[in-house]
């Protein structure tokens, strides 16, 4: 079984080939660029691996509910050349193959689910925080829909009491995004996340906002486990001091294996960062098995 996998990103776009069982047989890049002169590449692409299925998982925001008459269509999203393209559409009807659409975070959730470190359980938050912040979220198996999709990185925060930084965030200042994404810390400190790895300070307040998020994701979703990518979170001297922060938090309200162990409960992302697009190969899986039913 050969299937497709598209993870859509602002910047590029990750177009690979795979198997069911998370074997990747090939993968290029293609640069976004507008709707048009990308989507003739990335079909170009597709056109002769003789895929079965694709899956997409896709910037937003985009429609994702199927019985919508704008399922696959990007929405509102900043980058003005894309509002409101039909995404799905386009790429099916150019394929002629079965498509399955998430966002892209609850795709490189499903990646982690299916394949990686969260493989087998039930329930699982993984969160990106980088250029922006983003959660996606799996709930008993199922990834989480509501009225939209999780929008986890727009979360309200306590200050740090020694920050007086305004925020990144036009709409909300003083959101997760807003106070803990890299643009955010480059914007705070005047260079960007990765020529700041020796800036204790830095991370002390960086550690501070993420715990809060991790904390309120935990009280509400209670996850089986959280994992954190994107690239400030290559900064791994970070891990030990949200956990030690959330620990703090939480004053020892839940008692559960999970909260005894935050080694093993707030880990960093695996797959080697192809969490996205093997969360897109398991969509295609979906896709055709949905189509054989």
């Amino acid at each position: 079984m050969r299937l497709g996998g598209l993870e859509a990103r602002g910047s590029k776009m990750i177009c690979a080939v795979g198997t069911e069982d998370g074997v990747l047989l090939d993968q290029t890049i293609i640069p976004t660029r507008g709707p048009k002169e990308t989507m003739e590449d990335v079909i170009a692409y597709f056109r002769d691996k003789e895929i079965e299925a694709l899956g997409i998982a896709s910037f937003g925001p985009v429609d994702i509910h199927k019985n919508s008459d704008t399922y696959g269509y990007i929405l509102d999203t900043p980058k003005e050349a894309w509002q409101h393209f039909n995404l799905l559409g386009t790429i099916r009807d150019a394929l002629q193959v079965p498509v399955e659409l998430e966002t892209d975070m609850n795709g490189a959730c499903l990646g982690e689910l299916t394949f990686g470190c969260a493989k087998g359980l039930d329930s699982v938050v993984y969160v990106s925080i980088g250029t922006g912040i983003g959660a996606g979220i799996a709930v008993n198996g199922q990834l989480l829909h509501g009225m939209i999709h999780p929008e986890a990185g727009h979360m309200l925060l306590r200050r740090h009491p020694r920050d007086g930084y305004e925020g990144s965030c036009p709409f909300h200042a003083t959101c997760f995004e807003g106070l803990a994404s890299g643009p955010a810390i480059e914007e705070r400190w005047g260079r960007p996340a990765e020529e700041l790895h020796n800036n204790a300070t830095v991370w002390e307040m960086e550690s501070h906002y993420i715990a809060q998020a991790m904390v309120n994701l935990i009280l509400i979703m209670s996850p089986r486990v959280i994992i954190l990518g994107g690239g400030v979170m290559k900064n791994e001297a970070l891990f030990p001091m949200i956990r030690k922060r959330v620990k703090k938090i939480l004053n020892g309200y839940l008692n559960t294996d999970e909260m005894e162990d935050l080694d093993k409960y707030i880990v960093p992302a695996s797959l080697k960062g192809n969490q996205g697009v093997m969360g897109c190969i398991e969509l295609a899986r979906r896709a055709l098995v949905g189509q054989q039913a």
